[in-house]
């Protein structure tokens, strides 16, 4: 019997099937040790020694190959095909040398694309040996990114409290993204005007036309810039005869683009199908790890984390004949197609993503895939079909019109597009009628027949005022197009560099734009002012291409780790002598357009308003920065640290608005903006009473009224008419509530806390009452979703519970991670939270198990070391968290 090591659970289960009973497949959920979150586990004065943790579940899973290997004739690992799948082999492989029941025993190292039958079977036949390259390319990354993170993130807490960590990747990104808002804020609108005129035919077709030149001259877009010039165009053409010049119908080709890769397939889901980075590699590594189709598990696509654009030529043949079977002899082109990147630094080593079968057509596995699945995959399916397909052929029409107002003249254009022959765009069309649009067509739209030299109707003349407009904020998708331009990060960190971004609070997202808080913009402008050198991208960019040479065998990993520690350890020890007021100075003078916007009345940004004579700065607090003045504290003023809050201040809102008085107490009620945010206080002094503006609620919208009923909350309904207790209705931690007899009923709105009455709020808190304990049902509640089956037996379920959404396997519960879209659960997810947990194999009864750290080439502490400023090189940081990329 020979053992094989797979990543997941799901993937084990399917290749144990191909392989047959010779076979036995063990998962190694994925990494099986890690560096530890602490000084000491990359030791630059030790020439980069690395010291290696394994968590209690993985020692587990080692255990098990362990013992599987002992009576194994040979060992198969078969991790995925990239450098984190050989890393993990590469961990396993060391781990088992080390519990010494390898003796001499074959090992062999085997990768497939597709976890379809035949390509594990040609796997298995054409074994190798660890790529050592690859290998050490992923340890030179693995001690960047702690180098990085665990010595920066320390320099960020002292100098700039409230920040959260910094990273090698998630750095530059971030600069991205500040960069953007920071063009955004320095953008200038310019008016300008279009015009353009409805003609008709002799035939009486219509269409429109765009003026080009006038006055002798060729006008460029936004030519036309006041209303006065646009309106004297227009005259002219009301009055003009109109002439066709010339008609010219040129044949325009149009070829298809190359199959997805990584950041493509992220960006095509997100524009097509609103996924997140997140989202879109959940869902394709469940395509790829298999679906059950007729009783058979089968990878519907090929591996999900590439920067490679061609395919086999197995698959280049299976396409064409699909092509040809669907859609006929026509749209096969004469000569297959190969493709290659123009992204920096991609490698070409994986084939791109795209369908393990063409014949397996969308509407043939619709049925077998949720809709998640089945809308991702008539993606990859189309663009990989259409990648085979026959050029669109494009008749494209360009009419020149002469325009003639008693010698005065003028040039108009219309362009107009049919689609001869749809070609690969029929692969994107529900019906492939010659003319029909498809994907990706022109935007030009058909044009009536026009003869030259035949004279034109005019119906209107439209000028219509427009204005520039800035850049756009980076979506998900263009970020990852943007890094893998400038050959930042890599296919397997967009989506996880995207995620740590979104953690830290460095972005929010907003009808799917990334918008940068003050808190990243913040790290961003610190980072830029005393580590410019860090989050340049032409800098990362070599880093990555270094790393690249590193696993093509060009370079020595430990030397381009000397290079590197060097200088940034000197810049780390620099940052020492860094004063907080220097800090303070040079982000003053970086962030002034987002701190000290400028005024209404035009006076000083930076002069308090309340007190008019000091000067506002930034400050830095327990809890991150805000804006305060410089006369503190004999002047108090604050406010926080955001856009909002610096238009409200710009506005006058920090000088305090009368709303009138309490007619209960006679105190006057005041809106104001403080460090927190907008609020409403009653009175004045230490015992004044105040109220942040609840979520939604804009302060330009607040009255007496409102002001009143929220500074008045807790609000009284009404007594029960059981207990003969008050009901009240208020604001908390967790939202709007409702509150009898120490009894607490979540209300689904803030209105609801002003407007509820007795009968609905009696309702509510006897709906709470019957679900028991936490506001959920007696008993085991009901699955959210089904995830499959574990390994063991038993079906694994997604619930909501007392203390939030969690994971279910028999006894075993395992809680979901904080912030993870129960929704969004995979299986291996799933699997791997209830091996955590402790749920032994076969038993589903919950197991309490002790950590134990086994290290690789150095033993590490149980308990951390406290944190420390780094003295020397033998140091590499002070205690942190894990920041990623």
């Amino acid at each position: 019997m020979n053992v094989v090591v797979v990543e997941s659970p799901a993937k084990a289960k399917t290749i144990n099937k191909y392989l047959g009973p010779g076979y036995k497949v063990l998962a190694s959920f994925g990494h099986v040790r890690d560096l530890p979150a602490k000084d000491g586990s990359v030791l630059p004065d030790q020439d980069f020694e690395m010291s290696w943790e394994v968590d209690s579940a993985s020692q587990k899973r080692i255990k098990d190959i362990a013992d599987a290997v002992k009576g194994s004739d040979g060992l198969f690992l078969a991790t995925d095909p990239d450098r984190e799948g050989e890393a993990i082999s590469w961990h396993v492989l060391d781990l088992l040398k080390k519990r010494r029941v390898l003796g001499d025993k074959p090992v062999k190292r085997v990768v497939f694309n597709a976890i379809t039958k035949k390509a594990v079977l040609d796997a298995m036949a054409a074994p190798r040996d660890i790529d050592a390259p690859l290998v050490d390319a992923y340890l030179a990354r693995r001690a960047l990114d702690y180098l990085v993170g665990f010595n920066l993130s320390p320099v960020l807490w002292r100098k700039l409290p409230g920040a959260r960590s910094a990273g090698r990747v998630q750095s530059v990104a971030l600069r991205l993204v500040c960069d953007r808002e920071a063009e955004i804020e320095r953008f200038v609108s310019e008016e300008y005007w279009n015009i353009s005129a409805l003609l008709s035919t002799p035939r009486g077709d219509q269409f429109e036309a765009r003026l080009v030149s006038a006055d002798g001259k060729r006008l460029q877009n936004r030519s036309i810039k006041t209303g006065d010039d646009a309106n004297r165009l227009k005259t002219l053409l009301e009055g003009a005869s109109y002439v066709v010049e010339s008609v010219e119908a040129k044949p325009v080709k149009r070829n298809p683009g190359p199959p997805f890769t990584t950041s493509t397939l992220q960006q095509a889901a997100s524009s097509n199908l609103g996924f997140n980075a997140s989202r879109t590699m959940q869902v394709a590594q469940k395509l790829y790890e298999g679906v059950d189709i007729g009783g058979e598990t089968v990878g519907l696509i090929t591996y999900m984390r590439t920067d490679g654009v061609q395919m086999a030529p197995e698959a280049i043949d299976g396409a064409r004949r699909a092509v040809q079977e669907q859609f006929g002899d026509r749209y096969v082109p004469e000569k297959p197609r190969f493709y290659s990147t123009k992204a920096k630094n991609a490698q070409e080593a994986h084939e791109a993503i795209r369908p393990t079968d063409f014949n397996r057509t969308p509407e043939k596995v619709r049925r077998h895939l949720d809709a998640d699945q089945a809308r991702l995959y008539e993606l990859i399916w189309k663009r990989g079909i259409a990648s085979q397909m026959a050029s669109a052929e494009i008749e494209r029409t360009t009419v020149e019109i002469l325009a003639d107002n008693n010698g005065e003249k003028a040039g108009l254009r219309a362009v107009g597009s049919v689609i001869r022959f749809d070609g690969f765009l029929g692969a994107y069309m529900d019906q492939r009628e010659e003319g029909d649009k498809g994907e990706d067509d022109d935007e030009d739209g058909r044009l009536p027949e026009i003869n030259a030299r035949e004279k034109l109707d005019k119906n209107n003349v439209n000028a219509s005022q427009h204005f520039t407009e800035p850049p756009p904020r980076y979506s998900e998708a263009s970020l990852i197009k943007k890094m893998e331009e400038l050959g930042i990060g890599r296919p397997s960190t967009y989506a996880a560099t995207l995620k740590t971004l979104s953690d830290r609070e460095y972005v929010t997202t907003e009808k799917r734009k990334l918008i940068p808080q003050a808190k990243g913009r913040l790290v961003t402008a610190f980072l830029e002012n005393f580590f410019t050198k860090y989050v340049e991208y032409d800098f990362t960019a070599d880093l990555e291409e270094k790393l690249d040479r590193i696993s093509a065998g060009e370079l020595d990993w430990k030397q381009v780790l000397r290079d590197f520690w060097k200088d940034f350890f000197a810049q780390i020890e620099d940052t020492k002598e860094l004063r907080v007021t220097n800090v303070l100075d040079a982000l003053n003078e970086a962030l002034a357009p987002l701190v000290f916007p400028k005024r209404e009345d035009g006076s000083d940004p930076r002069t308090c308003q309340v007190c008019g004579t000091g000067k506002l700065s930034l400050k830095l607090g327990k809890y991150g920065a805000f804006v305060g003045c410089s006369n503190y504290p004999e002047c108090n003023f604050t406010r926080q640290l955001s856009q909002e809050g610096a238009e409200a201040e710009a506005s006058g809102l920090n000088e305090p608005k009368s709303l009138g008085a309490d007619p209960h107490t006679g105190e006057e009620l005041t809106l104001r903006s403080g460090r927190f945010g907008p609020y409403i206080q009653r009175g004045e002094g230490k015992d004044a009473k105040r109220s942040s503006l609840p979520k939604g609620w804009k302060p330009e919208e607040i009255d007496h009224e409102k002001a009143l009923a929220l500074i008045n909350l807790p609000r009284d309904i009404g007594k029960h008419p059981e207990s003969g207790k008050m009901i009240s209705a208020g604001l908390g931690r967790y939202g709007p509530f409702l509150l009898h007899d120490g009894t607490y009923a979540n209300l689904e709105s803030v209105e609801d806390v002003f407007t509820i009455g007795l009968n609905r709020a009696v309702t509510v808190l006897a709906e709470k009452q019957s679900k028991g304990p936490g506001g959920r049902g007696r008993g085991t509640p009901a699955a959210l979703k089904t995830l499959g089956d574990h390994p063991d037996g038993g079906a694994i379920t997604v619930r909501d519970g007392r203390y939030g959404p969690y994971v279910n396997w028999g006894k075993v519960n395992a809680t979901l991670p904080k912030g993870k879209d129960p929704q969004a659960v995979t299986l291996d997810e799933a699997l791997a939270l209830i091996a955590e947990k402790g749920g032994k194999a076969g038993s589903g009864k919950a197991k309490t198990t002790k950590a134990k750290a086994a290290t690789g080439t150095k033993k590490t502490a149980a308990k951390p070391k406290a944190a420390a400023k780094p003295k020397a090189p033998a140091k590499t940081a002070t205690k942190a968290k894990k920041t990623g990329t």
